[in-house]
Parts: C-alpha cells; sequence; structure tokens
C-alpha cells in the first residue's frame, strides 16, 4: 500500500513526524510499521506533550519502592508488604460507548496492578458528566455507572469511594477516571522488562480481534460532533475471563518462571512488545500467526493495533514454558509462545517466514517525539480571579440556601451509585463509601490503608496554580480525617488539546501546584496518567487534575469516620474562619458566578492536618469532616447523617464575618470534629502545640438542624432532600419537596 499524505493524517502523524519516521528508519515505513509508529507516537502512549513538565514532580522517598515508568507505582507500608496502585482514563471511549468504555476502563487499571504481582482490593472512580440539562447526560452517567459495576463486581474487586461532578464543560466529554489498589509481598514486585536473549514470550489470555484498533489514537484527538463515528475503537470487555488472567497471572508469578510480563493495554501487542523491550535494553521478535485470533482474516497491521482486552504478554525463562502454558491453561485461557527475546534492539514482527515490520526499539520510545510546546495566559484569566462581594447580596433565606446545596448534584449523597458497586467483597472494607476515604484493613497486620480521589475542577478553572494545590492538600485532609497518614500519590490529568496554549498553561500551572503541595507534604506521586484533547468543537473540558492519594494507619482501630456518635459530643472547628466566597457552589448555584478563589493558607493547611491526626492518635476525637463544597453547613450537615440515624446539632456562629461566607464560603484547611466534653481540654492542648485555632461551635444533640439566628430546620428533612437528589434527577423530577 502506497504511503499518501492522507494515510498519514488518518494515522494521527504530522507530516514533520512522517519525517523524522524515515530519517529514523533510514527507509519509508510499510504500513505496518506506519500503524506501530501511529499508536506509539500518540500523545496517549508517548507523553510527548506531557514529558517536559512530569519530571517537575517528586518521585522519591523513603518509602518508594517503584515510581513513574511502570505499570503502577510501588509503596512500603512495611511488615514486608507494599501497595501498588494507580489511576487511569477511559474518558474518549466512555462518551462514545459509556457501558463498556468504563467497563475496560476498570479492566485496563486492574490489570496494570496485578500485573506488578499483587492483587488488586479496592477500586476508586472520579466521574464527570454534563450539565443536567444536556440530553446525553443521564444516559452516559447510568452507562458508565452499570460498566463499572458489572466488570468490578463480576471481577471481586470491590469499589470502595470516588468522586462525581456535573458541569456544562462536560457535556461532549465526560470524563471516566479509576484507581486501583492491590497489595504484594515487597520482595515479590515484577516488572515489565524483556530480559535473557533466546527466552521465550508468551501470549495470554483473550483471543485477538478486531475491536480497539487505534483505540490510543482516538484516545489523542478532538472528538468530531457526537463521537459517534468513533464507535468501532472502543473494546469490549469480558470480566469473568478477566478473573481467569488475574489468579492464573497470581499463580504463574509463584513459579519462579517469570522474568517479565505486561498487559496489552493502549496500542495492544505493540506498545507491550516494545516497552518491555526499551525497558531492558533488548529486542523482541514476535510471530503474528501464533497469536490466538477470534476473527477470520486478521492482517499483521490489526493483529499488532488490537486493543481486544484481557491480554498479557510475559517473558518466561528459557525451559520453563511448558509448567507456565500448563497454568495458563489449567485456568482455560488461550496460551501460546508467540516469540522470543532477540539480542538486536528490534522490534520484529513477522508472519510465519516473512518480516512485515522491523523498527528499531528506541525509535518507538525513547525517540518519539516530545514537545516543550508554547503556553501563554489566557486573556481572561485575571478577571475570574477578581470577585467583589459587595455586589453579592444577602439571601434572604439560609435554610433555603442550605436545602437546595444539600439536593444540588454536586453535594447530594451517591448512594444511588455506591449502593450498584460490592463494597465488601474481600471483607477488607472497614469504612465504606460516603465518608470522606475509603478504609481498607490489611489482613494479618494491625493495619489500615486509606484511600481517596479528589478534585474540585472549578478551583483549577479559576486559577490551575491553586487548584492544583488544593488538589493534593484536600485529597490528604480526605485521609487526614480517617486517621491515616498520606504516603504516596498518582494522578490522572485531564485537560483539553495540548496545541492551544491556554491549555498548555493551564496544564503547566496545574502541574507546579501539585508538585509545591506534594513537596510541603513531603508526598511523593509514583504513577499517573494525562489525558488530553478532551474537547469537542470550540466546548473544552475544565482542567482536571484529578489526584488519588493513599494514606497508611497503623492501628486500624484508631480510625476516624465523619459521622457523629452520640447526642451530648461538642462540635469545633480546626482552622480558621473566613471571609472567602471564591469559586464556592454556592457562589455558582444561588448566584450564577464562577469567580473568585477560596482562601488558602498552606502553612495552616499542613499544622491544622497535623493537629487533627494527633487528636485521633489520641483517641480524644470521635468524628471528624473536612469543610469542603459547600462549605460548613454542608459538612456540618453531612455528619448528622449516620448510618444507622440522624442526628441534630446546635452551634453558633459568633464572628464578625458576612453569614453567607460563614455558612456556605469554601476556605481551605478547615476540619469539623467532634468529642466528648471532658476531652474538650486535650483537643484545646493539641490545637495550641500546633498553633491552630479551635472554635467551639456547640453540641450534638436533639433533631434539628439549628444555627443560631440563621438557621432551624428538621434533620430529617435535610437528610431527605440530599440523599434523593441524584435519583431526582435520573427519575426527571426538578422539584425538592419531599
Amino acid at each position: 500500500m502506497e504511503i499518501t499524505p492522507e494515510l498519514i493524517e488518518e494515522h494521527g502523524l504530522t507530516e514533520e513526524e512522517y519525517r523524522r519516521i524515515v530519517e529514523l528508519l533510514g527507509r519509508e515505513p510499510n504500513v505496518v510499521e506506519l500503524g506501530i509508529f501511529s499508536v506509539m507516537w500518540s500523545e496517549h502512549c508517548s507523553y510527548k506533550s506531557s514529558r517536559v513538565h512530569l519530571r517537575k514532580f517528586p518521585t522519591e522517598g523513603e518509602r518508594v519502592i517503584q515510581g513513574p515508568g511502570e505499570n503502577a507505582g510501588v509503596v512500603d507500608i512495611g511488615d514486608g508488604l507494599c501497595v501498588v496502585f494507580k489511576v487511569e482514563s477511559h474518558n474518549h471511549p466512555s462518551f462514545i460507548e459509556p457501558y463498556q468504555g468504563a467497563a475496560t476502563g476498570v479492566g485496563g487499571i486492574l490489570r496494570d496492578i496485578f500485573t506488578m504481582g499483587a492483587r488488586p482490593i479496592a477500586l476508586l472512580d472520579s466521574l464527570r458528566f454534563g450539565s443536567p440539562e444536556e440530553k446525553k447526560t443521564a444516559y452516559l452517567l447510568k452507562g458508565v455507572v452499570s460498566g463499572i459495576a458489572d466488570y468490578g463486581n463480576c471481577v471481586g474487586v470491590p469499589t470502595v469511594g470516588g468522586e462525581l461532578y456535573f458541569h456544562p464543560s462536560y457535556n461532549f466529554n465526560c470524563l471516566v477516571n479509576v484507581m486501583a489498589l492491590g497489595i504484594a509481598e515487597k520482595e515479590s514486585i515484577f516488572r515489565a522488562k524483556a530480559e535473557g536473549v533466546g527466552n521465550p514470550v508468551i501470549y495470554v489470555g483473550s483471543a485477538t480481534g478486531r475491536d480497539g484498533i487505534h483505540g490510543a489514537t482516538m484516545a489523542s484527538d478532538v472528538f468530531g460532533e457526537g463521537g459517534e463515528e468513533r464507535r468501532p475503537t472502543v473494546q469490549v470487555g469480558d470480566p469473568f475471563t478477566e478473573k481467569l488472567l488475574l489468579e492464573a497471572c497470581l499463580e504463574a508469578f509463584k513459579t519462579g518462571c517469570v522474568v517479565g510480563v505486561q498487559d496489552m493495554g493502549a496500542a495492544g501487542l505493540t506498545s507491550s512488545s516494545s516497552e518491555m523491550a526499551a525497558r531492558a535494553g533488548s529486542g523482541i521478535e514476535i510471530d503474528v500467526s501464533k497469536v490466538p485470533r477470534r476473527e477470520e482474516g486478521m492482517t499483521p497491521y490489526e493483529v499488532m493495533l488490537s486493543e481486544s482486552q484481557e491480554r498479557m504478554l510475559f517473558v518466561a525463562k528459557r525451559g520453563t514454558e511448558d509448567r507456565l502454558l500448563e497454568i495458563f491453561r489449567k485456568w482455560d485461557l488461550n496460551a501460546a509462545i508467540i516469540g522470543r527475546v532477540i539480542e538486536e534492539q528490534l522490534i520484529r514482527v513477522k508472519e510465519g517466514e516473512e518480516v512485515v515490520a522491523e523498527i528499531p526499539v528506541h525509535a518507538l520510545t525513547e525517540d518519539a517525539p516530545k514537545y516543550n510546546r508554547p503556553s501563554r495566559k489566557p486573556a481572561w484569566q485575571d478577571e475570574l480571579k477578581e470577585l467583589d462581594t459587595d455586589n453579592i447580596p444577602m439571601p434572604a433565606d439560609y435554610k433555603g440556601v442550605l436545602e437546595r446545596l444539600l439536593g444540588s448534584l454536586n453535594i447530594a449523597s451517591r448512594e444511588w451509585i455506591y449502593t450498584q458497586y460490592d463494597h465488601m467483597v474481600r471483607t477488607n472494607t472497614v469504612v465504606l463509601p460516603g465518608g470522606d476515604a475509603a478504609v481498607l484493613r490489611i489482613k494479618g497486620t494491625k493495619k489500615a490503608i486509606a484511600l481517596t480521589v479528589d478534585c474540585n475542577s472549578r478551583y483549577c478553572y479559576l486559577d490551575p496554580y491553586t487548584g492544583g494545590l488544593i488538589a493534593v492538600f484536600e485529597a490528604a485532609r480526605n485521609l487526614t480525617v480517617c486517621g491515616a497518614t498520606p504516603i504516596g500519590l498518582t494522578d490522572c490529568l485531564n485537560f483539553a488539546s495540548p496545541e492551544r496554549e491556554e491549555v498548555m498553561w493551564q496544564f503547566e500551572k496545574a502541574i507546579e501546584g501539585m508538585r509545591d503541595a506534594c513537596l510541603r507534604l513531603g508526598v511523593p506521586v509514583v504513577s499517573g496518567n494525562v489525558s488530553f484533547y478532551n474537547e469537542t468543537g470550540d466546548v473544552s473540558v475544565y482542567p482536571t487534575p484529578v489526584v488519588g492519594m493513599v494514606g497508611l494507619i497503623e492501628d486500624v482501630e484508631k480510625h476516624t469516620t465523619p459521622w457523629f456518635k452520640k447526642d451530648g459530643d461538642v462540635v469545633a472547628l480546626l482552622g480558621w474562619h473566613s471571609e472567602s466566597l471564591g469559586g464556592s457552589e454556592y457562589l455558582a448555584l444561588e448566584c450564577g458566578l464562577e469567580k473568585g478563589l477560596p482562601e488558602l493558607d498552606i502553612d495552616r493547611e499542613v499544622k491544622v492536618q497535623q493537629a487533627c491526626r494527633q487528636c485521633i492518635m489520641d483517641g480524644i476525637i470521635s468524628a471528624a469532616h473536612d469543610v469542603a463544597e459547600g462549605g460548613l453547613a454542608v459538612s456540618l450537615s453531612e455528619m448528622c447523617f449516620a448510618p444507622e440515624k440522624t442526628f441534630g446539632v446546635k452551634i453558633r456562629l459568633d464572628k464578625d464575618v458576612r453569614p453567607d461566607a460563614l455558612l456556605f464560603g469554601e476556605a481551605q484547611s478547615r476540619i469539623l470534629v467532634s468529642f466528648s466534653p471532658e476531652d474538650l481540654d486535650r483537643v484545646k492542648e493539641v490545637a495550641e502545640r500546633f498553633a491552630v485555632e479551635l472554635d467551639v461551635l456547640g453540641t450534638v444533640g436533639g433533631e434539628r438542624f439549628i444555627v443560631e439566628g440563621l438557621i432551624d430546620v428538621d434533620a430529617e428533612r435535610l437528610r431527605r432532600l440530599w440523599k434523593g437528589g441524584l435519583e431526582r434527577f435520573l427519575e426527571g423530577g426538578k422539584g425538592r419537596d419531599v
């Protein structure tokens, strides 16, 4: 087939990139080679626009066993154990076909975890959808949640937490980010390296079909209107095969026969073989005629670029291949020796005796394009940060504002979602979905881990640097209020086209904010993902750098939950009240404004978290909950909504601050706590030690939610409004009456 300019463009390559390919090969590529370059040089696989900026992240620490560059990050938790975790995006496929897009996103991130030799024990999801008025929003939400639920439930890995936001910027590009975490023995981590000349290369898993061809290229491009034209590039998942693959891999790892392993994710057999060879400084020869297939007449091009799911590539010790094949076949999986490790640093693809592609490994990996794209601050950016509160009228009815906030889609209960997930399978889950973070026990030890995913994209739109800071700090705060010390971070950076200077400026600033927060907290970034081109026409998603963070609890008995425990307890605020209304959900919902920024003081943030963890370690607080979207009034309401009952509360806000800012402002670095009256002096002592303000607000008790002089409402009514917000939207209801 002749390589024409049209064919080059169809493969997502620029003229300059094609000339570089010719230079690296010393000749024109054939069509198979063109396809291989197109996926390996795609944004999705090569990180060509982001790599220079990702180097800014701190990636080392005393607990770090494996940082970025492998299938997942690995962090030591003591007792000879480690946690393996990563977050990935499946945004484009999920907009095109929400059920399969989300399901295969779960499957892919699980393989990243057990590829490293770890058993997956938890999933979390971070979801963004468009305006509730957009006709496709409910359809996408239902399809994505069903896909995540069905795949995770069938594989037997609990989905223990997540987040959900709605905004018009996601009308034509939903975001579906999935985080997974596994547990492994510290000395039993496997890496994706094709070492040992002559060692056999083994294909394991589902047979290869035509689904997902050019999926990596599709994920590195903007959508046309609708996106349905991309449906054939969406992969199709089979969770039952994934479960067999998981158990077979974990059994194979125990044999001592495995040299290296990688899952066939984006770019399928092409990326797994190329990346394994690159990491080892070797080459791989593959015979595509030996690859198990489920469709007739597939060409070498299709076999190499297929993204069929539930497939792995192993490199075995020569002479042990029969033992591994026996294990894989016992688990009823396709398994075949399809190639070998070679000394020449080449990816050589054969069909029988015919060589159909031969490319230097470095040309596909380290010699892939690296762009330091131009960036420019948007002309409108500074104006967004300016907020004149004198022009914002005070509400006539604070109770009504609180009711509307609690029932709004960005704050209402997510119970409709998490009740579809099996969050108790494997019986590790200590704190169920609905809290600030999930908490899972580490069996055989006293320890537990806490997990969360966080990002407020509105803050990132208003100021990407501050938004990046807050994404990291809020994730850490959500772990802190559970009693966990943050130990590692993974990220999924969701942005629009990197070819636009304003987008690159947002990307750079968000990374700088995240970096500075990580350095201040001493939390390393050990893995991550970048998803660019989240835009359709002239509609771009808000910058959304999702943070997945893991924390360690040394004694699981000392974990804390956000809900009040008993009447008579004291309610107090660790932190400072503020006049800040900027960036708040209140401002957007009640005033139609997205302006200003929530107040953030980095030193105060660190001190508040240290004080809270100390109180929990000392056993002197019974509940802790961070103040986030909706402000103090919403966070206080959520503390009333305990799983077993609805508590009342009565507080007094006696500050010289405008009431709507006191109630609904989203100033950072604040944590609400409750404790027994007899522990008040001890809590005060801890607050003084860390130089943190402690404001005693009131007490738990009764059946009403009372802020003296401002709000007096039945607490159970508030709970019903909060609990039913999402269901009312999905059922087409517009009203608030309950």
